[in-house]
This record gives structure tokens, sequence and C-alpha cells, in this order.
């Protein structure tokens, strides 16, 4: 595929992806009642964790390897075929604890423990198609799950359970899964399949999920204990001001989840990170023109879109634009590291996180909401000069071009 199909075809994935992920949560609060609306969004929030685990675990290693040589195409068969069986495993001990307790939440968990393996093992493989430069073939199949999904839960009548929304929600995965499956299978005939290397101390696997852990959890929490101990009306603003910038986590998502194998196409680190500081650029005035057009929109526009909690959250749109300018920056920047040493970024990471949630507290008792809006931007910012100051380090040292991942390696440091 040529670079600009490539980069149209990852963005378009990422936002049928995430036009899937609203659209269920949509049609199932339309056919649910309010309390098993609550039960389907507590089990789907449990689902996002461990999609964002299995993501960092298998999916994030993987793009990391270059070109279609056997070894590569043997990493994007065993990836998808650990998920497979992880999420077997995983599931399989969800569903049996799950089975024990009481109430339709924990009925609804067991049913998210057997159809785990088909919803994770479609979003692997479509890792698996990024790496491969097949990003056409990832978007036909989240294509084919978008009108599943949408299909399987319209007919189903108001009212319903939310274990049985979970169930048909899950199942209505598998043709997207054998679709991928059968697919994949075409591109990596012949390749063997090896599990150990996923599993040893040296995957990349196991420090991604900290970055994942670390950088979600922890402003996570920290928003969430504001509300608790101090004014509910900052987590209500603040994360109503991060709805708004859903589109650029989208972008932010394709940045980091399908950059590497675009930009791997480049020859040498040093034009790989000019693309990286260019890509950096466009999405830093991206972050601040979603920004000016949110600031301009009519008063019952934005009630329309958040109701009541749209006069706190639009009071703290310069200080979120900022703020996800500054993020678009510092994932750039985590994306060159990831290309130049991705060892390099775990560090990063856990360090300006919990910065960031500083800044966020001092933030809050020195300005109230609109001083934690503030100081999460600052923390952005931090993360981001630290991150490309890393970058600048590495490129004058001249990293030297990382080499593709052997199949007896797949997964780990190259």
């Amino acid at each position: 595929m040529r670079a600009r199909t490539a980069v149209f075809c990852a963005v378009a994935d990422q936002g049928v992806t995430a036009l899937t992920n609203i659209l269920v949560l949509v049609v199932a609060a339309r056919l649910s009642t309010v309390a098993d609306f609550a039960r389907f969004s507590a089990v789907y929030l449990v689902f996002t964790v461990l999609l964002g685990i299995s993501g960092a675990y298998t999916g994030q290693p993987l793009v990391l390897h270059r070109g279609q040589e056997p070894a590569t195409r043997g990493a994007c068969r065993s990836a998808v075929a650990f998920t497979l069986l992880a999420a077997a495993a995983g599931g399989g001990t969800l569903a049996a604890v799950c089975a024990l307790l009481p109430g339709e939440t924990a009925t609804a968990l067991t049913v998210l423990g057997l159809v785990l393996p088909a919803v994770l093992g479609q979003d692997t493989a479509r890792y698996a198609f990024a790496t491969l430069h097949a990003q056409h073939l990832a978007l036909t199949a989240d294509a084919l799950r978008l009108v599943c999904v949408l299909g399987a839960l319209s007919v189903q009548p108001h009212g319903a359970p939310a274990a049985r929304l979970v169930l048909v929600w899950g199942l209505s995965a598998l043709p997207a899964l054998l679709l991928s499956l059968a697919l994949l299978r075409h591109r990596t005939a012949g390749t063997p399949v090896r599990l150990r290397p996923l599993l040893g101390r040296r995957h990349l696997g196991r420090r991604f999920v900290v970055e994942f852990g670390v950088g979600n959890a922890s402003s996570q929490l920290s928003v969430l204990g504001l509300g608790a101990v101090g004014n509910p009306l900052v987590v209500g603003a603040l994360r109503g001001a991060t709805t708004l910038f859903g589109p650029l986590n989208v972008l932010f998502t394709s940045a980091t989840g399908f950059g590497p194998p675009l930009l791997g196409r480049l020859a040498g680190p040093r034009r790989q990170v000019r693309a990286t500081a260019a890509l950096a650029a466009v999405l830093a005035l991206t972050a601040a023109g979603w920004a000016t057009v949110l600031a301009l929109l009519p008063s019952s526009a934005g009630r329309h879109l958040l109701g009541d909690t749209w006069p706190a959250a639009s009071a703290l749109l310069p200080a979120t634009g900022s703020q996800y300018a500054a993020m678009a920056v510092g994932t750039c920047g985590l994306l060159a590291l990831r290309l130049l040493d991705p060892r390099t970024t775990l560090s990063i990471q856990v360090v300006f996180s919990l910065a960031a949630v500083g800044f966020l507290i001092g933030g809050y008792l020195t300005g109230g909401i609109m001083g934690a809006a503030w100081g999460l931007c600052l923390g952005s910012v931090c993360k981001a000069v630290a991150t490309w100051t890393r970058v600048a380090r590495l490129t004058r040292r001249g990293a030297p071009e990382r080499p593709a991942v052997s199949a007896s390696a797949a997964g780990s440091a190259p």
C-alpha cells in the first residue's frame, strides 16, 4: 500500500472502532432500563480495561516489528494465537469466579468471560494487519464488526437484561474474527507459532502494560479522588471537557498504535524523527483548531451535547485545549522513542504521570476546578518536553536503526 492510503486506512479504522464503541453504549442505553444500563456500563468498563491491557501487552510490541519477512509474519500469527489462548484462560477464570457470585452484574461478567476470546482476538488481528502493512484489511474487518454488532443489538427487545446484551455484543464479533483469521492465515501461511517469547522476561509488553496502568489509572483515580474528598463538580466538569475532545483521542490512538509500521518505512532514525516531529505539529494544530471550534459553539448546541454540565465544561476549554495540544506533542515524542529505543518510555511515563497528579492536586488547592484543569495541562507540557529532550539526546548520539525482530525473539526487545 502507498503511505497515504495506509495512513487513511489506519485513521479510518480507528474511527470505525471508536464509532462502534460509542454506538454500542447508545443502543444499549436505549434498550435497557436505568439499572440494566448501569450494569452493562460497568461490564463494558471492565472490558475496556482488559482491552487496554491486551493491546499494551501484545499489540504495541507487535507493531514495532518491521517488514514482511517470515519473522514478522510469524510474530503476527503468534500474537493472535497467544491472545486467543490468554483470553480463553483469563475469560474462563473470570466466568468461573463470577458464576459463583449472586447478582445480575456477576451474571453479565460471567458472560463477558465467555465472549472475551472473540473480542480480544479480533482486536489483536488489527495490530497484526497494521504490522503487515495491510491496514485496509483491518478496516474491512472492523467495518464488518460495526454492521454485525448494530444489527444484532437493534433486534433485541426493550428491557433486555445486561447479560443478554453482553452476550449479543460479544458473539457479534465472531464474523469479524473469523474473517480476520482467514485473511491472516493467507498472509502468514507457512510460519510457525511461537508463544514462549511472549512470556519471556524481555518481552516489551510487560513494560507497556505498566505504562498503560500508570498513564491511565493515575489521572483517572486522582480526579475521582478530588470529587470524593472535595467538590464533586470537579469530576463532571473535567470529564465533560475531556469528552468534547474525544475525536482527538482517536487520532492519538492511531498515532501510537499504528504509527510505527508507517514510520518504519522511512530509511534511518533521523528521517523518522523528522516525520514524527511534523506529525506532532499537525496534531497540535488540530487540537488548537478543535478547541477553537468548541469555544465558538452556541450555548444551546453545547447544552445539547453535555446538558447541564456544559457551562462548567466550556469554562475549561482553554485549559483542556492547551492540554490536548501538549498531549499531541508528547504522544508523538513517545512514538519517536518507541522507534528509537522502546525501553526508554517507561521511566518517562511513570515520573510524569505521577507529576501530573501532583500538578492536578496542587492546581485544585490553589485555583479550584480551573486550577485543576491547568494543572493537568502543565503535566502534559512537562511530559512533552521530557520526551522530546530524550529524543534529541538519542538522535545526537546517532541511535542505530532498529533491526527487524527475529522470530525467536518475537515481541522482545530489539
